[in-house]
Formats: structure tokens, sequence, C-alpha cells
């Protein structure tokens, strides 16, 4: 394969178009471009629109976790949802961490889980720590502790230097 058939010019004018449409912050765009039929497309698109979208895109990026047909595109869904920061996501992300086919989907999906902090997710986590990926679960002990840290974080007065260092946790 040369670089031709991996980087279409159709992409990159795409692309160019994302940039033009993210400084105006139309959502509406981004939204079907995560349908669109170029798996890079989507996964820029997704990211791009939790980004803009913010929480009234919740919908729309569960649509792309639970049902993108490519395991990467899924991942940026999943990864996209943590950075929100959405109690919302919580049970697609559990979902998708205990039953997604690809195991770098369940291994963002347990890391996002972890970013959001919320003691909801413990009961799943602690089931993720059997998965069969050792990403996977090393991930729900990552995500595990991260909800520790933020029990208690949440126990006393919300700083927010503090609640952004809890969304660092790596994976």
């Amino acid at each position: 394969m040369g670089g031709e058939d991996l980087i279409p010019r159709e992409r990159i004018e795409i692309f160019h178009e994302m940039e033009r449409r993210y400084r105006m912050r139309d959502v509406d765009y981004f939204r079907r471009l995560t349908r669109h039929h170029d798996m890079t497309v989507r996964a820029r698109a997704t990211c791009i629109l939790a980004e803009i979208g913010g929480k009234e895109c919740i919908p729309d990026l569960v649509e792309v976790l639970l049902k993108d047909e490519n395991p990467i595109v899924r991942h940026e869904a999943s990864y996209a949802l943590g950075q929100l920061g959405y109690r919302e996501a919580i049970p697609y992300l559990i979902e998708s961490a205990l039953k997604d086919p690809h195991f770098i989907v369940r291994h963002e999906s347990a890391i996002a889980l972890g970013v959001i902090g919320r003691k909801e997710a413990e009961e799943a986590l602690r089931k993720a720590l059997d998965d069969e990926s050792v990403e996977v679960r090393d991930s729900a002990i990552i995500a595990l502790s991260n909800i520790a840290y933020c029990e208690q974080l949440y126990s006393g007065e919300l700083d927010p230097e503090k609640l952004s260092f809890a969304r660092k946790t790596g994976g």
C-alpha cells in the first residue's frame, strides 16, 4: 500500500473543512461526520464533537461507542466520554468495558470510568479485573485507584485544581 492509498486526498480536504467547521463550533456537522465512511474522519469527528458539543452530545458519542464497526473509533468515543466526565455516560461505559469484543475498547472504557471517578462504576471495574486481557485488568486497577482518590476528594471542599488533577489518570 502506497501513501496515496492510506491517505486519500478526499480525507485531507475533509480535514480542512473540519477545521473551518471547528472554528464555527458546528456541532451538527461533526455529528454527521461520526457516521462518515472513513474511520479516520469518524475518529477525529468524535473527539471534536465531544469538545465542542459537551453534554448534549453524549447520546451521539454513546452511539459511536456501542455501534461503530471500528474498535479505534469506539476507543476514541470512550476516551471522549471519559474526558467529558458526566455521570450519564457511566452505564454505557460499563457496558463497553465488560462486553466490547475488542480489548482496546474495554481498556479505554475502564479508564474512562476511572476518569469520571464515581463509585457506581466500582462493581463493573471489579468484574473487569477478571478480563482475559492484561491491559483491561491493569486499566481496571488504574480506574479503581482513581475512584478511591476521588471519593476522598469529593468528601471535602471541591478545589478546581484537585478536580483537574483527578482527571489525569493515565492509561
